[in-house]
């Protein structure tokens, strides 16, 4: 009935883990001393956590 809902929520979850990822990377990399890699992949972590608010937003305004 509210297939849009789980559809939502899968793509948050994946989103989720994309920026967890990215995150740890970039950790990883600023570890070993690559700030420029470091600052590449933090500004990529930080556009997939703008999507996941964005669901987010769209989820309580749809209801």
């Amino acid at each position: 009935m509210f297939g849009f809902l789980d559809k939502d929520q899968r793509n948050k979850k994946k989103l989720q883990k994309q920026y967890e990822r990215k995150q740890q990377e970039a950790r990883d990399l600023q570890r070993s001393g690559d700030i420029k890699g470091f600052a590449a992949l933090t500004a990529e972590a930080d556009q997939i956590y703008r999507q996941i608010e964005d669901l987010d937003r769209s989820g309580r305004t749809g209801a």
